[in-house]
């Protein structure tokens, strides 16, 4: 049975990102009883995942700070702090921090799970390029399948 909590600023698993910035595990698998994983993502400036999709959780992204696009299946989606963006499972996704300064993204999956992905990329011995990333995503349901948005991709 899952029991209420809270989790105050600056509490949580903070972890260094694949995309550079630090992720913190807010809420988990054992916290939500497998309901939800709640991240807080501080995300530099142009910076973002490579084209993925999550073969089993829906993913949303609330804007804390700063301005995001959204790449979701052929749509490209824009949002600034305290707008949001949703992606359902399966599709292929990416966003980017396009702004000239850090961004801050509450990101909430369903069902959770996908703090293992964050876990064991920062349990890795050295840098870990694309293809690393890629193992440890396939092992986490996560299929990645592109490049991370770039400037010339059309807004």
């Amino acid at each position: 049975m899952t029991s209420a909590f809270a989790v105050a600023a600056g509490e949580g698993l903070t972890l260094p990102a694949p995309i550079g910035g630090e992720v913190t595990i807010k809420a988990d698998t054992r916290r939500t009883n497998g309901s939800m994983t709640v991240l807080d993502f501080h995300v530099p400036p142009k910076a973002g995942p490579g084209l993925h999709s999550h073969l089993r959780e829906d993913e949303l992204w609330f804007v804390l700070a700063g301005e995001f696009r959204f790449k979701a299946g052929d749509d490209m989606l824009s949002a600034s702090a305290g707008g949001l963006a949703f992606g359902p499972r399966g599709l292929p996704h990416a966003f980017q921090n396009v702004g000239d300064e850090p961004g801050r993204l509450l990101v909430i999956t369903t069902p959770s799970g996908i703090e293992r992905f964050f876990e064991q990329y920062a349990e890795s011995a050295g840098p870990v390029g694309p293809a690393g990333i890629a193992e440890i995503g396939w092992a986490n349901w996560l299929d990645f399948t592109g490049p991370p948005l770039g400037q010339s991709d059309p807004i």
